[in-house]
């Protein structure tokens, strides 16, 4: 702005020119798209039929000052605008098409694309320049061997050591309980045992 002395006195006309400019995302103004209505300039801040007598010089001024502020910002926006369309490249797809996917936010134009279970979660629809075609290759395709399982498949587990002893009341009575420890080497596939019945089936763990 050539007020590069006053700048900070116009920053409220920049916020209503900005909130009264038309946004091609919104496809109107950000102030029409909040209150539902156009909103009315400074010559049409009275309802009709009122008298404007006063501050015509300041309103004349405001409005000069807006006209400028709505060509610097056409011109920033256009030169934004050559900006992106010199990088960005024109696709089209068909349906059926293969593409490689690159995840990022979503925006107006966009491709609605079937996903594998696993990325389930994710929204089908993205933007075309998050999108790159593909040409199928069959050295790309990674074939998986069926897996063979067997119906009847098990495993011996044994026991390893005693890990603790404890004495249980049962009834009046004593009860020896003896914790062991399986070839699994899990401590939480240990299991507490009546320790006669462990001596009598493993002799060999109770010899030390």
């Amino acid at each position: 702005m050539e007020q590069q002395e006053t700048w900070e006195e116009c920053l409220l006309l920049i916020e209503f020119t900005y909130n009264n400019s038309y946004h091609a995302s919104l496809e109107m103004a950000p102030y029409e798209a909040l209150y539902g209505r156009k909103c009315r300039t400074p010559l049409c801040w009275y309802e009709s039929g009122e008298a404007i007598l006063h501050a015509i010089d300041l309103v004349q001024r405001q409005n000069d000052q807006i006209k400028m502020i709505k060509e610097k910002m056409k011109i920033s926006q256009d030169r934004q605008k050559s900006y992106y369309d010199n990088r960005r490249k024109l696709l089209e797809f068909q349906v059926g098409d293969h593409v490689f996917l690159r995840v990022s936010p979503i925006t107006r134009v966009a491709y609605e694309i079937a996903l594998s279970p696993n990325l389930s979660k994710l929204h089908r629809v993205f933007h075309v320049s998050q999108l790159r075609k593909y040409i199928p290759d069959p050295f790309h395709v990674i074939k998986l061997d069926p897996v063979q399982v067997r119906e009847n498949i098990s495993y011996e587990v044994f026991l390893v050591k005693i890990a603790d002893r404890r004495v249980k009341q049962l009834m009046g009575k004593e009860i020896s309980l003896v914790k062991m420890i399986w070839s699994t080497n899990d401590e939480g596939d240990a299991t507490w045992e009546l320790e006669d019945q462990m001596r009598e089936a493993y002799p060999h763990l109770f010899l030390s």
